[in-house]
């Protein structure tokens, strides 16, 4: 049996589809480890990813410098 998941403050993606199915959602875990946490919102009985601090920072700071600009 999996981990529980500590609570979450969920955010939605401002550039999530409202009433489509690209909907991303992401959240620091209140359990004070500074990890955060990425779902699909329309399935969040679905698989949800975890990241530490440094994961997370390390992927904001490559998308604020274009490096997943795939399209």
């Amino acid at each position: 049996m999996g981990e529980s998941l500590p609570e979450v403050a969920w955010h939605i993606s401002t550039k999530s589809d409202s009433n489509g199915g690209s909907c991303v959602e992401a959240g620091p875990l209140l359990d004070g480890s500074g990890r955060v946490a990425v779902r699909h919102s329309k399935a969040p009985e679905a698989a949800t990813i975890i990241y530490t601090a440094e994961e997370w920072a390390a992927f904001v700071g490559g998308v604020r410098d274009g490096e997943f600009d795939f399209i």
